[in-house]
């Protein structure tokens, strides 16, 4: 199966068409008016995201820069997901139909664009789960989890909190790998025991996990030169 393509139907050429019942229920319809708010949001990330522009000085350091025109796309989505890293063209999607809000849209782009890096500079094949499945737990170990999120996801509990954020990453990981591939949870799961040790540890380019409500994107930025980037 191709990359996610039944998720990201503009992917395959296909135009959005809304059902009525969409229109007047949930304010569907609006795709001019979402893909400019996404383009807009994916503009003031790129100005002022922390996180954003040190992985984009990371992917120009690598000899990968990103031109926003070429490489990342605002599209209409499958609901059940909020963003994409397609790398048979190389381009990251951010889902203008469910990443309406800046916060939402930075979090997507550090997300893809750790895929994206990855892609880059370690030469990842998306068509090999292992592969696929570490760079899904690089992502989540570097933007997504934090104490909070794995508790909400159920990860975390008063007597597991030191392995929270790592139940968290598996998780996230495990879910992320079936979104894009037609395997079973328990396939998913183990590829994820496989290769957890290694990717969980690789902290390139960002160094460090993320917190919540804490300094550590500006940190973070402001060590990028300890990495050799711009």
């Amino acid at each position: 199966m191709r990359w996610g393509y039944d998720l990201y139907p503009e992917r395959r050429g296909e135009k959005y068409n809304p059902s009525f019942a969409r229109i007047a229920l949930l304010g569907e319809g609006r795709e001019s008016s979402d893909k400019f708010k996404c383009e807009k949001n994916v503009w003031n990330c790129v100005q002022n995201s922390p996180l954003v522009k040190l992985m984009l000085s990371a992917l120009k350091s690598s000899g990968c820069e990103v031109d926003l025109k070429r490489h990342i796309s605002c599209e209409v989505c499958d609901v059940t997901v909020n963003g994409g890293y397609d790398s048979e063209l190389n381009q990251v999607v951010v889902c203008q139909n469910v990443s309406r809000s800046q916060g939402m849209t930075q979090a997507v782009l550090t997300h893809e664009l750790i895929h994206m890096f990855d892609h880059c500079r370690n030469k990842l094949d998306f068509t090999n789960l292992e592969h696929l499945a570490c760079t899904e737990i690089r992502a989540a170990n570097l933007t997504h989890c934090s104490f909070m999120s794995s508790m909400i996801q159920g990860d975390s509990s008063p007597i597991n909190i030191a392995k929270s954020h790592q139940e968290c990453v598996k998780t996230k990981a495990m879910y992320s790998v079936l979104s894009v591939r037609r395997v079973t949870k328990e396939e998913a799961t183990g590829v994820v025991d496989r290769v957890f040790d290694r990717c969980y540890n690789d902290l390139e380019p960002i160094g460090r996990r993320m917190r919540r409500n804490s300094l550590d994107m500006h940190k973070a930025y402001r060590e990028r030169f300890l990495y050799g980037y711009d």
